[in-house]
């Protein structure tokens, strides 16, 4: 018999949510709130296939146990903790240390989930790092926020207003400019990075303020993660540079 795949992140995100919400206790089998998710679960497009091909994929049982890993590792839980994996134990430090920004990531992945948006845009291979790891937020976020940026007319319009303006095309964190290295090869060449990501802003319409020019490499950097971090901003990004010190 075919085994469920792992839990992933973004699976994570939603169950642990439900836990915080529930003042991070269990959520037992009966739980209508179980249900809704192993449904919502079996319709993210991560694992292909499995919610046809494995019959007790993300089961009731199975999602319940799930909230029982998250509440009792948790570090004011006073009873026997279940065993719980690495995962589980990162996206519980990430809600006790951010609980706002997690919920809000929950709700945007639901939501995206639920109009059918993040059924309509292909994997991308940016989604995760080079280790095959996605930021605390998941995957699916990363793949909408990433799908967003490289929207074509909303990059001509950005960089239209910022010439019309008199506006540089330079990154906001080295200030590198593409026309100034590369002559006119370069000239008008600029990529764009929303100032917040998906998860923190919500899944409204981008505006042009929303957008930061940015070079390849801080763009890069930006969306760069780290076990049990975020993605950063262009001034998180520039304020981590600040922290380097120079050569001797």
């Amino acid at each position: 018999m075919l085994r469920s795949p792992a839990w992933t992140r973004d699976e994570l995100l939603l169950a642990c949510a439900l836990v915080v919400e529930n003042d991070w206790d269990e959520l037992r089998e009966g739980d209508s709130r179980v249900l809704d998710l192993s449904d919502l679960l079996r319709a993210l497009p991560i694992h292909g296939g499995a919610a046809t091909t494995i019959p007790k994929f993300r089961s009731i049982g199975s999602v319940s146990r799930k909230t029982s890993d998250l509440a009792s590792n948790h570090p004011a839980y006073t009873g026997t903790p279940t065993k719980g994996g690495r995962l589980d134990k990162e996206v519980i430090t990430a809600f006790i240390s951010r609980p706002a920004e997690m919920l809000r990531a929950a709700a945007a992945l639901r939501q995206g989930i639920g109009t059918g948006e993040l059924h309509k845009i292909p994997e991308d291979p940016d989604e995760l790092d080079d280790e095959g790891n996605s930021a605390i937020e998941g995957r699916l976020l990363t793949r909408w926020a990433l799908h967003r940026e490289r929207d074509r007319g909303l990059r001509a319009r950005k960089i239209a207003r910022a010439e019309k303006l008199g506006q540089p095309l330079q990154c906001e964190v080295c200030a590198f400019d593409f026309g100034l290295s590369y002559g006119a090869l370069g000239k008008g060449y600029i990529e764009v990075h929303h100032r917040l990501p998906l998860h923190a802003s919500g899944p409204r319409e981008t505006k042009l303020d929303d957008l930061a020019f940015l070079c390849a490499n801080c763009h890069r950097m930006c969306h760069k993660s780290r076990p049990g971090e975020s993605w950063r901003s262009p001034s998180a990004l520039r304020a981590e540079i600040s922290q380097i010190a120079p050569d001797s």
